[in-house]
């Protein structure tokens, strides 16, 4: 009988989850709100399951990148605050109050849509302001050269009807490895929200720009709330960066031995023969390729662990499949489990060998591969 652990999984554990938001927590200023980033899929992990975790453990916010994040949530009966951090499409505004989600807002025309949507529905529309402070991505700019400009539009950006402005963000682009742009950035945030109170005589309620990395190394930068995101899932925003709290990989994923075959010596291994076997080797045939997430740039690069002892790879990773070296594992067998990344052996190490960062290996697996909450 086919299971989800039939070919390839990812076992989420409740349990690592709840640690690291303990720890995270730990290191909040007692006013500071708990925003858990749930988009892509909670970074691979399971929205659903991952929010309604977050919401029992206490968490007051949820952040995903779109609507086509949130309406599942919604769905699923998750009733907390859920901010948008992208774009909604103007035909889609009238959604954002019928569910009750809040619009992050970068720049006057968008805002303009958003009260004109939520005016025609009779209702209001939450928001927060977006400042760049050197992201250049979306946003007001709030260098010192744009920043009259942008407080010019805020002011009109305020007398909109229909809008609760009721936060104000930026996001750091270095946060974890350049402190002296992270302390610019601050400090044009600052400005941004010392001009909103100067001017207008207003401040939001929510002002929130500490990522994974802030939260944890500036906690004069925590504000009123912070957004970790990739520390939740057990991992430092850059693989060389020590953190100040001990956290614990909260997937580990996991496929299917296949098959395991005496090869000899001389044979090629894979696509393209990249890899031609020196001497006899015994050869285990794995249920994970490409088409799951696993990188095709990890080919003859990485080890598997099996019964406990590492599997080097053999030859190029294909669509569906990938091949190991199990010579000196004899508990290897079809049917078998080997583990891909996890708590002992990890994401961060795929990643470099793909050339990417441990986000990508943990948002990129493939709806083919179910996630399975553990605890």
């Amino acid at each position: 009988m086919y299971t989800p652990q039939t070919r390839t999984w990812a076992e989420i554990s409740a349990s690592a989850l709840e640690q690291n938001y303990r720890a995270i927590r730990s290191q909040l200023h007692p006013d500071c709100r708990f925003l858990g980033v749930v988009k892509a899929n909670a970074y691979g992990h399971g929205a659903v399951p991952v929010a309604r975790q977050l919401a029992a453990l206490g968490a007051e916010y949820l952040a995903v990148a779109c609507l086509e994040e949130a309406i599942p949530l919604r769905e699923a009966g998750l009733t907390l605050p859920i901010l948008l951090l992208s774009h909604t499409a103007a035909a889609d505004a009238a959604k954002l109050t019928e569910l009750d989600l809040t619009q992050a807002v970068h720049d006057i025309d968008y805002a303009r849509v958003l009260s004109e949507a939520a005016g025609a529905a009779g209702k209001v529309q939450k928001i927060h302001l977006m400042a760049d402070t050197g992201m250049s991505r979306l946003g007001f700019l709030c260098d010192e050269e744009n920043l009259p400009g942008t407080l010019d539009a805020a002011g009109r950006l305020l007398s909109l009807p229909h809008l609760d402005v009721e936060g104000a963000m930026t996001h750091f682009s270095v946060a974890d490895t350049d402190e002296a742009f992270t302390r610019v950035q601050f400090g044009r945030f600052c400005a941004f929200l010392d001009g909103l109170k100067e001017r207008y005589g207003f401040t939001p309620r929510l002002r929130h720009c500490a990522n994974s990395a802030a939260c944890l190394l500036y906690p004069e930068m925590q504000m009123d709330m912070v957004r970790p995101g990739i520390i939740l899932y057990g991992y430092s925003p850059d693989a060389g960066l020590a953190l100040p709290v001990d956290l614990k990989p909260v997937m580990t994923l996991k496929t299917r031995i296949l098959s395991v075959k005496d090869v000899p010596a001389g044979a090629a291994v894979s696509y393209g023969r990249t890899r031609v076997l020196t001497e006899p080797r015994r050869v285990a045939v794995l249920a994970v390729g490409y088409a799951d997430g696993f990188h095709r740039a990890c080919s003859d690069k990485l080890d598997f662990l099996i019964a406990g002892r590492r599997a080097p790879m053999l030859g190029r990773v294909c669509m569906d499949l990938c091949m190991a070296d199990v010579t000196d594992i004899p508990q290897a067998a079809p049917g078998g489990e080997a583990v891909v990344f996890g708590p002992e052996l990890s994401a961060d190490e795929a990643a470099a060998a793909a050339g990417t960062i441990s986000y990508e290996m943990l948002a990129g697996l493939t709806p083919r591969v179910a996630r399975i909450m553990t605890k």
